[in-house]
């Protein structure tokens, strides 16, 4: 069996899309799943939309989520260059263009723009342009008037107007469709570009990739390619169309999502293993229904023959699970390195950060849910008496009162204000009374937090702030308590 090649192609245009860096990740998998070659190719002969900062943002994607391109732009491996805009100014697009018009499968065209905009048809509310091969009957003499002239031109494939064409994909089986359905593309636009589909089929050819991963919205054109390899008379590659990707209501993703980029979800908190294990699970599943891979075990794991043909739906509820999961399993103290900046948003106090980060480790799904876990530890916020009832520990404000007033002394002769030492006193305390622990706890925690839920119960938030601020807020909620009750 050949080395398998594949490449990932993308037009330096913006942020790199979720469906982008699904593409990525799918063609790195094939490649190293067989031990085989990832290759960056960039796209960049749409110069309208071409700008440097989209161009590090695809280095930079792929460096972040450990897609490692194995040959491109920085590391050639004998293919090269790797960028189309660099092959374009050697001349290589117009040499294949060149020789496919010397066997009769393209054609200069000189048509102009109204000429064009004649031919448009409105067919069931759509504009359809469906060009009339007028150029292909010039005779040789008038094509060389034409170019000696100066004239613009394109060059168009030359499709039969009978037959059909077949086009093969790994994941949806034999497509066919009428020659006459598929219009004289053009292959080299009047700036002397390629066009996107004819660039793809010559530099895919002469890199030898040998599978190409793509999003069945590209499906209709399949045949357009299978036509041109048909006429050059090289072998196709394996082609992989993956389902579309869709919110929550069933529409394409879009980006007005807000999500719909790599560093939209970076931005969002969450992290980077995490959004690559989603994304790898949007439109393939392992034969077991195991859900959590590293890139490694996603390597080890994916076979292309399991994608999808139905849409994959992306849902924010399981990657903030999956987010959650791998935070949890995090080393803490790479956790505290990357919660350390969210935490300081919030916390000014001179508290241990770190103590603060183990609290909330377990309890978060992205790190821009840890403000409002956290903003007690700053300032207790307002809240309403009623928080001190608990059905199940059996407590109200009038018993709450009771017990803080009672806990006070006891609190501000302790000096040793570990988790542990605070902890022993509490359940003593509780203990002597002949109360259950959580009819102390609940009140305590209430009173030094105002929350209803914290990352940590009352003894580790105490720990945290220390003796002079546990004192101060049990003191506060005790006056609070005396008005309202």
């Amino acid at each position: 069996m050949s080395e398998i090649r594949t490449r990932f192609a993308p037009s330096p245009t913006g942020r790199m899309h979720v469906g982008n860096l699904r593409t990525a990740l799918y063609t790195y998998l094939i490649a190293k799943h067989e031990g085989g070659k990832f290759i960056l190719r960039i796209e960049d002969t749409d110069q309208e939309r071409f700008f440097e900062e989209a161009l590090q943002i695809i280095y930079r994607t792929l460096e972040s989520t450990g897609l490692l391109h194995d040959e491109g732009p920085d590391r050639d491996g004998g293919y090269g260059p790797y960028v189309q805009s660099e092959r374009c100014r050697s001349g290589l697009y117009m040499k294949y263009a060149k020789e496919l018009i010397d066997k009769g499968e393209a054609y200069y065209c000189f048509c102009d723009k109204e000429r064009l905009e004649s031919l448009k048809q409105v067919a069931g509310g759509k504009e359809i342009s469906s060009y009339d091969k007028h150029c292909l009957h010039l005779s040789q003499e008038e094509i060389e008037a034409n170019l000696v002239a100066g004239k613009p031109f394109v060059i168009r494939a030359n499709i039969p107007d009978e037959g059909e064409t077949t086009f093969y994909d790994e994941i949806y089986g034999s497509i066919s469709q009428p020659n006459e359905e598929l219009d004289d593309m053009i292959l080299i636009k009047s700036d002397g570009y390629p066009t996107y589909n004819f660039a793809n089929v010559v530099d895919d050819h002469l890199m030898k990739i040998t599978h190409v991963v793509r999003g069945n919205e590209y499906l209709s054109s399949a045949p357009k390619y299978t036509r041109l390899y048909q006429a050059f008379g090289w072998e196709e590659p394996k082609y992989i169309h993956c389902p579309l990707i869709t919110n929550e209501e069933h529409q394409k993703l879009s980006k007005r999502s807000g999500h719909s980029s790599y560093e939209d979800l970076l931005e969002q908190g969450f992290l980077s293993e995490a959004i690559v294990n989603f994304v790898a699970l949007l439109g393939w599943s392992s034969p077991d229904n195991r859900e959590i891979f590293s890139l490694e075990e996603l390597v080890e794991a994916f076979d292309y023959r399991h994608i999808s043909k139905s849409p994959a739906v992306f849902d924010m509820v399981k990657l903030r699970w999956m987010n959650g999961e791998y935070l949890k399993a995090m080393d803490p103290d790479r956790f505290y390195e990357m919660a350390g900046p969210y935490i300081r948003e919030v916390i000014s106090k001179d508290y241990d950060l770190k103590k603060i980060a183990g609290l909330v480790q377990t309890r978060i799904e992205t790190f821009l849910d840890i403000k409002d876990k956290i903003d007690f530890f700053e300032k207790v916020p307002e809240y309403d008496i009623s928080m001190y009832t608990h059905k199940k520990n059996k407590t109200n404000p009038e018993k709450s009162l009771a017990v803080l007033e009672e806990l006070l002394p006891l609190l501000a002769e302790q000096e040793d204000y570990s988790n542990d030492a605070l902890y022993q006193t509490l359940r003593q305390f509780a203990a002597d009374h002949g109360y259950k622990n959580g009819f102390v706890m609940w009140p305590v925690r209430t009173a030094v937090s105002g929350k209803q839920m914290t990352p940590g119960g009352a003894t580790e938030i105490m720990e945290v702030i220390g003796k002079e601020e546990t004192i101060a807020r049990i003191r506060a909620a005790i006056e609070k308590l005396k008005t309202a009750v």
